[in-house]
């Protein structure tokens, strides 16, 4: 009988992966909503992505930038190699699960105008993509 092995990568990997992975999801995010944002035009288009950059920055200051730091601290404290899918805690992968799902329900219900979803979009994209940068700056 085989048994199945833990996908293992070295810490450094490890370190990159997250940031490509926040990055990632943050440059997902970011074309939402300016995809949704080519429908209109004007100052509302300005309010929008003005609202979500200072929103982005909140959040990575407020929230991110510490769940990033804890992450990484996580990550240098483990073994030379670990599971590839070990760069979050595994109740982080419940909430993540979360919003995943509260966001295609939003884009779908069209319970709010995407003008509105927009800024919201913008600034968790924004703020993954700057607290992205410490991952990259970490040197495992």
């Amino acid at each position: 009988m085989r048994i199945l092995k833990k996908p293992a990568v070295n810490r450094k990997l490890l370190l990159i992966l997250s940031g490509i992975m926040w990055s990632g999801v943050g440059i997902l995010l970011n074309s939402f909503a300016f995809r949704w944002l080519q429908e209109y035009q004007g100052w509302p288009v300005t309010v929008s992505v003005l609202c979500g950059i200072v929103l982005g920055i909140s959040i990575a200051f407020f929230g991110f930038r510490k769940v990033a730091a804890t992450n990484i601290k996580r990550i240098l404290e483990m073994p030379e190699y670990s599971c590839v899918f070990a760069f979050q805690k595994w109740q982080s992968y419940i909430l993540i699960v979360v919003m995943m799902s509260m966001g295609i329900f939003l884009r779908t219900t069209n319970i709010f105008p995407r003008l509105y979803l927009a800024p919201v979009y913008i600034g968790i994209g924004s703020a993954l993509l700057i607290s992205s940068i410490k991952y990259y700056r970490t040197n495992g």
